[in-house]
């Protein structure tokens, strides 16, 4: 869980180490642990470390192999990298740490591009191959690490954060119009644009090699919802979840750092904090409610401390709680919006103030998020598209219900003439209905048309929540 920065200069110009300094220090609040830079002629890298797993100085970075040509940095955790290592070992690879950033160095070298297939876990990862002159860059499958750019052909640009692109003197800041109407429309953006014009957002479950020549993308990994060939029965389906589950969480229990667990008192978040008290004993939860002395109505749902509180006394945690007030989102609007810099699904302020819970007394939380994309927990929204007949009726149909903030027909009102003469050429439904295309799925059946909309909301609304997590909690 760290911070990454650099510049590529691809017209052959040095990097500056005073610039990649200002670039790193912007994003200090993601690695207050040490600092790191590194510099090969005309390409510059720079870390922010928040150590996690081998907290001595041998698992700072950037970090480098033997023999120095091929240097990382690397944000993120892999909770596979004891295995891997093991496996690394017997093919003569020799470690210095016990890092499970030395595991991905190695890695490349045995693997090479395809390393990335190999690896489980949460990451946005620069490896700079020096004996090629090229960067690597991946992304983890879910996207629960960010990783943006900027590339204009004379440099390539690169921060966890969209801050440290822009301490660049030579980044321009401008609005990017076809992002901004996507926000407008879904409360989110769903492609790779961000609100900054030519600043991009890797897409999750991809790769990208950069050098002097240009850029290339590839895609390693996507969702499948396709049926599975072999029968299973109810009972054996319930058995290998629970396995699954289990294995899950275990394996992200590793870190030489105490843990803790956030907890709604839903099924998504108990699960996860009943297995982590399992295994490793009391924990820490946090929960974030709201005043209700002046609710009423459906605003008494949203206050979920009755439910987590009989979950915590159930698991037997130590549970803490923030209660919102009036007020409170007003308060921290202006170090919400630096934080979130590139703004994304909807009312998330309750998450910045259950991070600043939780991080008095702990650096890592498990959350439940995903649950429900996974496990199809939103029926109220799969129904809209179950009277489709095909891919471009319920494609319409299920772009109408996620139209959140403003429809089409009202725009021309929302947006001045000027910008809305940059917003109305670009259509908001065909960006909805090339992610439902991506699915491969024959939407012909009820099911397939669930799993459609089980893929498109793993793919943008997850994702979205993805991305506003890692920002306001690191």
């Amino acid at each position: 869980m760290c911070g990454i920065t650099g510049v590529y200069r691809l017209d052959g110009e040095p990097v500056s180490l005073p610039l990649l300094k200002q670039m790193a220090g912007v994003i200090a609040h993601r690695g207050p642990d040490s600092e790191g830079f590194y510099i090969d002629g005309n390409m510059g890298l720079g870390h922010r470390r928040l150590a996690i797993i081998d907290l001595s100085p041998l698992g700072n970075q950037p970090m480098a192999n033997e023999t120095g040509d091929i240097v990382l940095i690397y944000n993120g955790e892999l909770f596979n990298y004891q295995e891997l290592r093991v496996r690394l070992q017997a093919a003569g690879h020799r470690f210095r740490s016990n890092s499970d950033t030395e595991v991905i160095i190695h890695a490349y070298e045995e693997w090479g591009d395809a390393c990335v297939e190999r690896f489980n876990g949460q990451f946005a990862f620069v490896i700079w191959d020096a004996p090629r002159r090229r960067l690597f860059i991946a992304r983890d499958r879910f996207g629960i690490k960010p990783f943006y750019y900027y590339h204009d052909g004379a440099k390539f640009v690169f921060g966890s954060e969209i801050k440290a692109i822009l301490e660049h003197p030579n980044i321009p800041r401008e609005v990017c119009y076809p992002a901004l109407n996507q926000y407008f429309t879904f409360q989110n953006i769903l492609t790779d644009l961000t609100l900054f014009e030519g600043i991009r957002l890797l897409p999750a479950g991809c790769t990208m090699v950069v050098t002097e020549d240009g850029i290339t993308q590839r895609r390693y990994w996507d969702y499948c919802f396709e049926p599975q060939p072999t029968p299973m029965s109810e009972d054996e389906a319930t058995e290998q979840l629970f396995h699954l589950f289990k294995q899950a969480v275990t394996r992200q229990l590793m870190s030489d750092v105490p843990l803790a667990s956030y907890l709604s008192g839903g099924m998504d978040s108990g699960s996860v904090a009943a297995v982590t008290r399992e295994q490793i004993g009391r924990i820490h939860t946090f929960t974030c409610g709201f005043d209700l002395s002046s609710a009423s109505g459906l605003e008494l749902g949203f206050d979920e401390r009755a439910r987590a509180e009989v979950m915590a006394n159930r698991l037997k945690t130590e549970h803490y709680e923030v209660v919102l007030h009036a007020g409170d989102m007003e308060n921290v609007m202006p170090e919400l919006i630096w934080h979130l810099e590139d703004l994304r699904v909807g009312q998330c302020y309750p998450n910045y103030y259950v991070s600043r819970l939780a991080s008095k007394f702990v650096k890592v939380v498990l959350s439940g998020a995903g649950g429900d994309e996974l496990f199809a927990g939103y029926p109220w929204r799969y129904y809209r598209g179950l009277d489709s007949h095909d891919a471009h009726s319920y494609s319409r149909s299920y772009y109408d219900f996620w139209q959140r903030l403003v429809p089409e027909e009202e725009k021309a009102q929302l947006f001045n003439g000027d910008i809305y003469k940059h917003v109305a050429p670009n259509s908001t439904f065909d960006v909805f209905r090339d992610i439902i295309t991506q699915s491969g799925m024959a939407l012909d059946t009820p099911e397939s048309i669930v799993n459609a909309s089980l893929y498109f909301e793993l793919k943008t609304f997850l994702h979205g929540l993805l991305v506003v997590e890692d920002k306001l909690s690191m």
